[in-house]
């Protein structure tokens, strides 16, 4: 009897320890520059989250849904996840192209040239946060424009998991 309430005890140690590193787990983001290297060693499709520094509903995005366990999971399974602050004064070569922020010192709010690239609509103005899914071939397949909740995005992820589309 003492032998099984001893077992128990290490168990449910164990399970308490492994529960705790799952819910630790975060996205392994990465960065603009180091997309290209990840598409060649294992191509996957792509997750772009466009934010910035002052940006509220990024922040807001960033403690909820990025933190929700499923999410986390997903993306890092499934995509190559890449964070992005829309001012960056970073120069950066992606297939062979280089890449600046030509609005430093000109604007307000400079918004670096990748941004504008992936995530500009022809009649609205750019905004954030803007979430970019692109397939292994690195063709955007949807676009979001706005806050989304942990469910929302969870939503969106699991479908896509699945092979259902929907391109906006």
């Amino acid at each position: 009897m003492l032998v099984k309430k001893i077992l128990l005890s290490i168990c449910s140690i164990f399970m308490g320890t492994a529960t705790f590193f799952a819910q630790s787990e975060e996205i392994r983001w990465i960065k603009f520059e180091q997309l290209e290297d990840s598409l060649f060693v294992k191509p996957k499709k792509v997750f772009i989250f466009f934010n910035a520094e002052w940006c509220g509903y990024c922040k807001k995005m960033e403690q909820a849904a990025f933190k929700d366990p499923k999410i986390v999971s997903l993306l890092n399974s499934n995509y190559h996840t890449v964070k992005m602050d829309v001012e960056t004064a970073d120069t950066i070569v992606f297939d062979g192209q280089r890449y600046i922020n030509n609005e430093l010192g000109k604007k307000r709010a400079p918004i670096h040239q990748i941004p504008k690239l992936l995530a500009s609509r022809e009649t609205l103005p750019f905004s954030i946060p803007a979430i970019i899914l692109l397939d292994a071939e690195f063709i955007v397949q949807s676009r979001y424009f706005e806050y989304m909740s942990p469910k929302q995005l969870y939503s969106i992820l699991a479908k896509r998991k699945t092979g259902y589309s929907r391109a906006k």
